[in-house]
């Protein structure tokens, strides 16, 4: 069987978050995940990120791994309070100019930045006086924007405003699992507009202060929902839970209005929204990144504000209890493709965790995760062949690191690290990726 060849100038690379690897914790202002971290019980075993993997003064050698795993681009996002410890005001250029020379090593290497300015460290300074609910945060988010813009965009060609605004206002504010921890439905979807209009706001202004030919996008979390059978009670359930994951991001942003379905059904609860917002939020960008671990399976529930409830098909799953389902990210990809109209496609974000150990032969052995990625990589391959113009694929993650409210108990890096010693030692998965982004292909298995 032949390679799956992918199309020419195709990015391959990995992707990482600021507050999961960078440590460097008195270098820089508090954030919300710090205040979530000191909230007791919230945060597996009590872990932070005031150390994580110390990517801010291990960052040589973390381009050096890039490097050695023939990566052409890396994603990594900025620290809001890194460059503003206040969230507004003095710039903190001890800060900014980590980011400045980190840039640097990755071109040295021959290595595309790729950056996130906001992957939900907040800082606690703009939180106290509301957050994400407060509006003015809109436009302290644009400022901060500006700076890095004016700093970076010369060398930069690759930019996302946002990752994952369901996660930072669904998980954040009304589930309560993730920073702040709030808990009201209502506020986070006002948070959810915020962020979306922010993003709109930063568009002209990052077109404007980067590189001639920059590309400019939103990265969302999206899964392929399936209904739980083809009774009609459970076909309507799985399409209220894609209007509230899915739509409720992708109707904005790329058609400039929420879906009226799902707006009638939140009642008193929609955000409130002035005059051109939707105009600003739904500005044309360049490029949707789309992060994708799995499937959705939805059925009916007769209790529950939305009256869904989430199955649990017999299949294989990670160690997040995420079900492994390749042809749900192929599913995506061609359904945001024919039904959206979307730009260039990127995945910036796709993996995996489990249970990793170091062997007697001093290797890390993960033959899981080695088929996670197969499958996934094939699965992208066949949306390219129908059409989509997937421009890009990013693995979660370079490092095993922080992973939110689970700390430092799951692993998904294709390097695994000693985080007493903070030794990384590349797994197969690296090694196996390494070959695909030289070649620029996917060997076939015989």
């Amino acid at each position: 069987m032949s390679d799956l060849q992918f199309p020419d100038g195709f990015l391959w690379g990995t992707a990482t978050a600021s507050f999961q690897i960078e440590g460097g914790r008195k270098e820089r202002g508090d954030s919300i995940w710090d205040d979530f971290c000191a909230w007791p019980g919230k945060v597996v075993d009590g872990d932070t990120g005031d150390v994580a993997d110390d990517h801010y003064h291990r960052y040589q050698q973390d381009v050096d791994l890039l490097k050695a795993f023939n990566a052409n681009t890396y994603r990594f996002s900025i620290s809001w309070p890194r460059v503003l410890p206040q969230g507004t005001g003095e710039v903190n250029h001890v800060g900014l100019d980590f980011y400045s020379r980190l840039v640097d090593a990755l071109l040295a290497a021959g290595i595309e930045p790729f950056i996130t300015l906001y992957h939900w460290d907040l800082p606690s300074a703009l939180q106290r006086l509301g957050g994400w609910v407060n509006r003015d945060t809109v436009y302290r988010y644009v400022d901060y924007a500006e700076i890095v813009a004016k700093k970076l965009g010369d060398r930069v060609r690759y930019w996302i405003t946002h990752n994952e605004p369901w996660v930072a206002a669904i998980l954040g504010h009304h589930e309560g699992v993730h920073a702040p921890g709030w808990t009201d439905h209502s506020l986070a979807l006002q948070v959810g507009h915020h962020l979306l209009l922010s993003h709109g706001l930063a568009m002209p202004l990052l077109h404007q202060l980067t590189k001639a030919g920059s590309r400019l996008g939103i990265t969302l979390n999206l899964s392929q929902v399936y209904a739980a059978s083809d009774k009609t009670e459970d076909i309507e359930a799985a399409k209220r839970y894609d209007g509230h994951l899915n739509r409720w991001y992708l109707d904005p942003v790329l058609l400039g209005n929420y879906p009226q379905d799902i707006w009638q059904q939140l009642g008193w609860r929609v955000p409130r929204i002035a005059p051109q917002d939707m105009d600003i939020i739904g500005t044309p960008i360049d490029f949707l990144g789309i992060n994708n671990y799995s499937r959705a399976v939805i059925g009916h529930s007769d209790e529950g504000e939305n009256h869904i409830q989430s199955i649990r098909p017999k299949g294989e799953y990670t160690a997040m209890d995420w079900e492994v389902y390749p042809q749900g990210i192929k599913a995506l990809l061609v359904r945001v493709t024919r039904e959206y109209g979307a730009p260039d496609l990127y995945v910036t974000e796709n993996g995996c965790a489990y249970e990793d150990t170091i062997s007697d032969d001093g290797q890390v052995h993960d033959p899981q995760r080695v088929d996670f990625f197969r499958r996934y990589l094939k699965a992208c391959h066949e949306a390219i062949t129908e059409g989509v113009q997937l421009k890009g694929y990013l693995a979660w993650s370079l490092l095993d690191n922080f992973e939110w409210s689970f700390g430092y108990s799951r692993r998904f890096g294709i390097t695994y690290v000693d985080y007493a010693t903070q030794e990384r030692i590349p797994k197969d998965s690296a090694k196996f990726l390494s070959e695909v982004f030289r070649s620029n292909s996917l060997p076939q298995e015989a």
